[in-house]
């Protein structure tokens, strides 16, 4: 029987890809909880090169118009002015830091009120805070006018994308009925990058 190179190259080539197709067998002790797998899906992208495509809707396009309907407005060349271009490529084009990155995740403050980077208006007090273990700092209620929610239908699926009602800089995304023991079952998955904090509460007392 005669033998091709080019069929001989080709069954080759199969064999190949089959070894990279066989799945592994993964240690049961190693895989996530239900639960934990249900989060990481549904938030955010943790591949931090993703993110940039799955952040939101919107695209870096849309950060160089004027923001239309909050009180602060500045332009991109301004924003980029005052914050750091981690802090832009977020608040004002979208995106999302990874998982278990932000200095905010594992942060518990017995009190105190978490601002928006951007603009420094409160958004979250430290008692909406709870721990999530979704990777990102998490809240179940914000303060009353703080945040503004958005339809975002990117990527083939529908989620609430959450915005600073002051100047519209990127928050994240809130979720419902996660089966939380919170008092709205909300959960606000939001970036730590987007939020600064301060122990005085005072300001966010004023605005409730």
């Amino acid at each position: 029987m005669r033998y091709y190179p080019q069929a001989v190259n080709f069954l080759r080539i199969l064999r190949t890809l089959s070894t990279f197709t066989q799945r592994p067998r993964i240690p049961q002790h190693s895989l996530l909880s239900n639960r934990n797998i249900i989060l990481l899906k549904s938030s955010m992208p943790t591949i931090p090169f993703l993110s940039g495509f799955f952040g939101s809707s919107s695209s870096s396009s849309s950060s160089n118009k004027m923001p239309e309907n909050y009180p602060v407005q500045k332009s991109a060349d301004e924003w980029r002015a005052v914050l750091s271009p981690q802090q832009f490529r977020i608040l004002r084009e979208k995106g999302t830091e990874p998982a278990g990155t932000g200095k905010f995740d594992k942060h518990y403050p017995s009190a105190g009120v978490y601002t928006c980077a951007g603009c420094h208006a409160p958004l979250y007090k430290a008692s909406h805070k709870f721990n999530s273990g979704c990777g990102w700092p998490a809240y179940f209620d914000s303060i009353p006018g703080a945040v503004t929610r958005h339809e975002d239908r990117a990527f083939g699926m529908t989620r609430t994308e959450i915005v600073c009602s002051n100047c519209g800089g990127h928050l994240g995304h809130v979720f419902k009925g996660e089966g939380f023991n919170t008092p709205t079952d909300e959960r606000h998955c939001v970036n730590s990058i987007s939020l600064t904090f301060s122990e005085d509460e005072t300001a966010a007392d004023k605005k409730e």
